[in-house]
């Protein structure tokens, strides 16, 4: 996927995760855990459940990115003792 497919997915991805988990990111920070959310929930579908994958901007790369964006904004909320880390789920 060319660069710009990147930032596009992954700031869509973003957005989505910061609005599903409630944080409160910055422009740059959503995109970059967009992007890296894209990298991890492409690995996660194709390489553990051998399905989709992130190769363009099309529904499916988004609902993938999306899903490890997620992910990956609540590893970084409990890392950095965000409110979801304090609750302790």
């Amino acid at each position: 996927m060319g660069f710009i497919a990147w930032i596009v997915v992954g700031a869509i991805a973003g957005f989505l995760a910061n609005m599903v988990m409630g944080s409160r990111e910055g422009l740059l920070m959503m995109v970059v855990l967009g992007i890296v959310g894209g990298l991890v929930g492409g690995f996660i579908a194709t390489e553990v459940f051998r399905v989709g994958s992130v190769n363009g901007i099309n529904l499916e790369s988004i609902v993938i990115a999306t899903l490890g964006a997620i992910l990956v904004v609540f590893v970084w909320n409990a890392m950095r003792g965000g409110r979801l880390g304090r609750r302790g789920i």
